[in-house]
C-alpha cells in the first residue's frame, strides 16, 4: 500500500479530525504515526483516538493488546 498522507492539524492539536489536549502526546502520535505508515500501516481516525487514549493513560497497554487483536481500530 503506498504512503498517503493525512491532515494534521497542529494550530488545533488533530490528527484526522481527532483532538488531543496534550501536546506532548499530540508530538508522540505524530511522530509514531509517520514512522508506521512508512511501514504500512493505514490508520483511522479509531486507530488515532485509540492511540491517543494510550498516550493519556486512558487505557493499559494489556487494553491496548486487546484492541489490537480485535482489530478495533479498524
Amino acid at each position: 500500500m503506498p504512503y498517503s498522507p493525512i491532515n494534521i492539524d497542529r494550530k488545533n492539536l488533530t490528527i484526522m479530525g481527532v483532538n488531543f489536549t496534550s501536546v506532548n502526546n499530540f508530538e508522540a502520535a505524530v511522530n509514531a504515526l509517520g514512522t508506521v505508515m512508512f511501514e504500512g500501516f493505514d490508520p483511522t481516525p479509531r486507530s488515532i483516538a485509540i492511540i491517543r487514549d494510550y498516550l493519556s493513560e486512558k487505557i493499559t497497554i494489556g487494553q491496548l493488546v486487546e484492541l489490537t487483536k480485535e482489530k478495533a481500530y479498524a
